[in-house]
Formats: C-alpha cells, structure tokens, sequence
C-alpha cells in the first residue's frame, strides 16, 4: 500500500491522485491535518506532530499490511507571522520553531512511526519533499534561513534514516525530493521571477516525482533528487 503524508497540499493531493490512478496499490491512504477527502483513497486526519496520533494511525495501517511507498508533501514556508528572511536581523525564534516543526519535525515523527510497516527485504520508498535551497554546497544567494536550514536538517536526517535502513531493510530506499517551483500556495507570493516553463502545475510535478520515485534502487537511498531526477548536492 502507499501513504500521502500532507494530502490536502496541492503537491500531496496530486501524489495521492496519482497513486490511485496508477492502480498500482491495492490501497492508498491520504493523510492531512484537515481531513481532505479525495476520491479512491482511505482520507485520515492526524497532526503530524503529534505522537499519540502517529502512533494510532500506524497502528491501523500496520494492522491492514505492510507500506511500499510512504511521500510526506508537508512543509511551511511562510504563514502569518512567517516570511522568508532577507537577512540575519529578521530572525526570530518562534518563526523558527513553527518552520523547523513543519519541515523537519514532522517528517522526522512520520519516518519514527511508518518506517517500520515498511518491508525488509523487498524494495519499498519513503520520500520527503524537500527543496534545492536545502543545498548547503548551492546556495549562492543567502536568506530564507529558518526554510533552507530546516530543508538541510531534513537532508540529513534523510541520510541517517538511509543508513539505519541499510542495515535492517536492505530493500528500503529514503530520498528527499525537490519537486521545482510549483503552482501552489506555498510559492504564490515567490512566482513573479519564475519563468512559466518552470512553474509547474501540481499535476505536472506529482507526475514527475513518481517517475522519479519508480526509477531510485536501493543505492539512491540518502540521496536528494529533483523533478528530473538529477541528484541535488549536499
């Protein structure tokens, strides 16, 4: 079965359509903190933050088989109270807290609960969506510290994960994914730069995610991919 962590995105729920029109999986849960329901697939609503909610949720996935794709489309860029910094002065803890929660924490808490329903011997995918500004060795341009370093600690800890995994599922494969620049709420106030062929539709970057997805071997695990399947460094 497969899992959409972050379904009632614009990214999450086109991951989650897509799986279902693929027929590939016998059953696919969406899961977002609204609610969202979406045609085909088992809609569940959790916190990803909260533990005793992963928990249950994993407790009933677990009890239906085992997970062979597990994509985690959640994450904040901005919010009320929240922007991108353009320099070190506008940092501020809580800002901070809220985006190191949605884009690391959360993804972290979902691997500690789903990793484990995942298979040891056949091959299986737990991906999180990260970005290129996640890049320590790319970036160029500065700012957006609370964003590009909550993407950094997600690479790495996809890392950790990959390599924990190695020992114990050989099968398993963890990437962070950088979909480009999608036409969604996260990026609306950040498109007037982009040109139009790089502003994907959320159809269009779910649907190259998969190909990426359907195309990693175990010796990609720990890797960061874009949309085009070209590794992003570290």
């Amino acid at each position: 079965m497969a899992v959409v962590f972050g379904s009632s995105g614009g990214i999450g729920r086109a991951l989650a359509e897509g799986l279902i029109a693929s027929g590939r999986y016998r059953s696919v849960y969406a899961v977002s903190r609204s609610g969202l329901e979406i045609e085909g697939t088992l809609n569940r609503q959790a916190e990803f933050t909260d533990e005793a909610q992963l928990a249950a949720l994993a407790a009933e996935i677990g009890s239906a088989g085992q997970v062979g794709l597990c994509l985690v489309a959640s994450g904040l860029l901005s919010a009320d109270g929240v922007q991108p910094e353009k320099t070190y002065r506008a940092l501020s803890a809580e800002a901070f807290a809220r985006v190191f929660a949605a884009n690391t924490i959360a993804p972290a808490l979902i691997a500690k609960h789903v990793l484990p329903l995942m298979p040891k011997a056949e091959r299986s995918v737990f991906a999180a969506l990260s970005a290129r500004v996640g890049s320590i060795s790319d970036n160029r341009l500065g700012g957006w510290h609370a964003y590009r370093a909550s993407k950094a600690a997600l690479n790495m800890l996809i890392r950790n994960f990959a390599i924990e995994q190695a020992r114990r599922a050989p099968g398993s494969i963890c990437v962070s994914l950088h979909p480009g620049t999608v036409d969604t709420g996260l990026s609306k106030a950040f498109q007037a730069s982009v040109p139009g062929e790089k502003l994907f539709s959320p159809e269009q970057s779910a649907r190259y995610l998969l190909d990426v997805v359907d195309r990693l071997t175990p010796e990609d695990s720990g890797k960061c991919f874009d949309w085009a399947g070209k590794e992003v460094p570290a």
